[in-house]
């Protein structure tokens, strides 16, 4: 297995490079950027960013996963239409390790776990809905505590399946929702320790489109985080 150095940034402030060559690119996309433009708004992304820098190198680039605006961390891009295939492939398939942290209200009763639930979106929205409706995705993701904090849990977790807001709708759904997460839980607006909710991308592993190696990708904790942690620990 190959572990992707860590690289100092690249691209500009907004967007630091993890990892690179002539078929994929990694970024560490901090809280607040978008992962690819939101129509009909001039607000940055972190694909416009990252294409913006590799066309003056005459090179491209491809989407292959998201992750949420307010999320940070580990954001992978393809360069080539052949590797984005093959890689978005690997993401439906959800082969790919993908691994979060997140603090999450209270305290949990089992230091590891594995949470299923259904969901089906409405506007804006993962809504709950039962195993037996038939428009429902199913969303499954592991877990394992690595610290007990103060009214809270640092959690590990582990995607089995990639829906949008999972981890945030699955967690809030066993009654420990995810800090500063005011989209589902309007009074998380209260808290002032982090101002976005507290989640981050941490590491990705992924079967190299080219050489078939398994690639990992890490990014560390941003400052918010790090803060937040402290002082809750």
């Amino acid at each position: 297995m190959k572990k992707a150095p860590t690289k100092a940034p690249r691209f500009s402030k907004e967007l630091a490079l993890i990892y690179e060559d002539n078929y994929v690119v990694a970024v560490n996309k901090p809280a607040g950027l978008t992962a690819v433009p939101v129509k009909n708004s001039a607000m940055p992304s972190a694909f416009a960013l990252l294409q913006a820098e590799l066309r003056r190198q005459k090179q491209r680039t491809f989407v292959v996963h998201r992750i949420d605006r307010f999320t940070s961390g580990v954001l992978l891009f393809a360069k080539t239409d052949v590797a984005r295939d093959i890689l978005v492939k690997q993401f439906l398939a959800h082969t790919p390790v993908r691994e979060y942290l997140a603090v999450v209200r209270g305290r949990l009763r089992d230091r590891e776990g594995k949470l299923v639930h259904y969901f089906k979106k409405e506007g804006l929205f993962q809504k709950l809905r039962p195993e037996s409706d038939r428009e429902a995705a199913q969303a499954e993701l592991s877990y394992t505590v690595e610290q007990s904090l103060k009214g809270a849990t640092l959690v590990r977790v582990r995607l089995l399946t990639g829906l949008q807001n999972q981890i945030r709708v699955q967690f809030s759904a066993i009654g420990h929702p995810v800090v500063g997460d005011r989209k589902y839980h309007p009074e998380e607006a209260d808290e002032h320790r982090i101002a976005r909710v507290a989640l981050h991308a941490a590491r990705l592993q992924f079967v190299h489109p080219k050489t078939r190696e398994s690639v990992t990708v890490e990014s560390e904790l941003p400052g918010d985080f790090r803060a937040l942690l402290r002082a809750l620990g």
